[in-house]
């Protein structure tokens, strides 16, 4: 079992920056890969970034060069970095957990970015 707890969401400006975090704890270990994806209103869940174990990272084509995922082993966490932020990017956040045969997701957080 994984827990996986973000938390960093809250209200910028268009232009802006936030940083997310994804704690981790449980069968750390048995994690290959956490990925961030979001969810706007009405929309599909999509995936933003991923970290593999190995620090291998990964970005969806609207988000590179502007956000970057890194961890701390040590912490146990993986964070998303978004800088210049746009209001079509207000969704809730998400972090997941991909272990052997399993996902596990957190509860997530708002970003909701002002126009």
């Amino acid at each position: 079992q994984v827990q996986l707890v973000e938390s960093g969401g809250g209200l910028v400006q268009a232009g802006g920056s936030l940083r997310l975090s994804c704690a981790a704890s449980g069968s750390i270990s048995s994690i290959k890969r956490i990925g961030w994806y979001r969810q706007a209103p009405g929309k599909q869940r999509e995936l933003v970034a991923t970290i593999t174990s190995g620090g291998s990272t990964n970005y969806a084509d609207s988000v590179k060069g502007r956000f970057t995922c890194s961890r701390d082993n040590y912490k146990n966490t993986v964070y998303l970095q978004m800088n210049s932020l746009k209001p079509e990017e207000t969704a809730v956040y998400y972090c997941n957990a991909l272990t052997g045969g399993t996902y596990y997701w957190g509860q997530g957080t708002q970003v909701t970015v002002s126009s």
